[in-house]
């Protein structure tokens, strides 16, 4: 495919600017519980094209208390740079010093969630509830740019629901306390994840800051959804989470079409294959094989489906107990190929649906 919009094109992609932080691209990946784990990101970096990624959303008092899985979603690798820890909490101290813990660790940038619609979040005045408490919110973030001397940004929705659209009154706000960049799904916490996003809702946040840079998320499936978001709104970046899911290849080809006008398909059966398995050995490396088996089966319910994998063999990776019948799940899955397609040709374009729910509940 090519693309009339650029006329001039570059061997090197658009840099970003989180503030004192220069990102190689404007293609980001969006945290996702539950997927956007160290594994994850590791195969996107190796594939190419992602500019930032951001780990799952961590408790802030997870990380005080040195909770075990907290500080396992934070952990990183020397191919994983830059990138951002997202953190969530009610309380402006325990995110203050969960801030200044990150520091220590070592992160590039910090980025505050304020769009998770998750009911075990919001009940506890965290996450997309945030949106609901204009000035203990604004003070929250103020008291995390503060204490730390590494970029901070902020991800959110367009509100809480159609009446509280107060997603350019909060990036207004956070622009003067200091926040580098802010980043919008256009839905609000009501919709959840149904529905269409609002671009127009999040051109509203981009005419709202003066210079900061506003990162556009939400169904970016493909590079024609990318433009759209670019042309519609005027975003400076774009942050994937289903669309990579889908395709981890995403990343590439957006800096692809940015700097040549075309892209290169995305993995076909095979590669989808090499990869799926380098994910997982990743996997194996952070949490060892007994808990890797379980762990994985999210993941690779998306390899399986994007390779065209007939469902009773999904079924026998998915019901795995352990490293050796899974192995043999992949063995009878490699033997019998896709359904329809070849092996190393072009696989059909995976139907990514819009999730009637919270991202945990997919």
């Amino acid at each position: 495919m090519t693309s009339s919009n650029y006329q001039e094109r570059s061997l090197a992609p658009q840099t970003l600017q989180f503030g004192s932080l220069t990102l190689p691209s404007r293609y980001l990946l969006s945290p996702l519980a539950g997927f956007t784990n160290l594994p994850f990101r590791r195969v996107c970096r190796e594939i190419g094209g992602v500019g930032l990624c951001t780990t799952d959303l961590v408790s802030a008092r997870g990380l005080l208390e040195k909770n075990e899985k907290s500080i396992q979603l934070i952990k990183t690798h020397e191919v994983d740079t830059p990138y951002s820890v997202q953190i969530f909490g009610p309380d402006p101290i325990e995110m203050r010093d969960a801030a200044q813990f990150l520091v220590e660790y070592g992160v590039d940038s910090i980025d505050i969630n304020m769009g998770c619609p998750v009911d075990r979040i919001t009940s506890g005045g965290a996450g997309s509830a945030m949106m609901c408490s204009v000035n203990k919110t604004i003070e929250l973030v103020q008291t995390v740019v503060d204490a730390v001397s590494i970029p901070v940004t902020v991800k959110m929705r367009l509100g809480w629901d159609d009446t509280q659209l107060t997603a350019p009154k909060f990036a207004r706000e956070f622009e003067q306390v200091g926040v580098v960049a802010v980043a919008i799904h256009g839905r609000t916490r009501e919709q959840g994840f149904r529905g269409s996003v609002n671009r127009e809702g999040i051109r509203k946040v981009v005419e709202a800051v003066e210079s900061i840079p506003v990162i556009g998320n939400g169904d970016i499936l493909n590079v024609e959804d990318a433009q759209r978001m670019f042309q519609e709104t005027g975003c400076q970046g774009i942050s994937i989470g289903r669309g990579a899911l889908a395709n981890p290849w995403i990343f590439r080809q957006l800096v692809e079409w940015e700097t040549t006008g075309s892209i290169q398909p995305p993995g076909n059966f095979d590669e989808r294959l090499q990869l799926m398995m380098r994910q997982f050995g990743y996997l194996e490396e952070l949490v060892g094989p007994r808990r890797s088996v379980v762990m994985f089966r999210k993941m690779g319910h998306w390899y399986l489906k994007g390779m065209r994998v007939r469902k009773a063999l999904r079924h026998q990776f998915q019901t795995a107990r352990d490293r050796d019948e899974l192995q043999i799940a992949l063995d009878a899955i490699s033997e019998a190929g896709p359904v329809g397609g070849s092996r190393t040709g072009l696989l059909p374009e995976m139907h990514v649906p819009v999730p009637s729910g919270p991202v945990e509940k997919w």
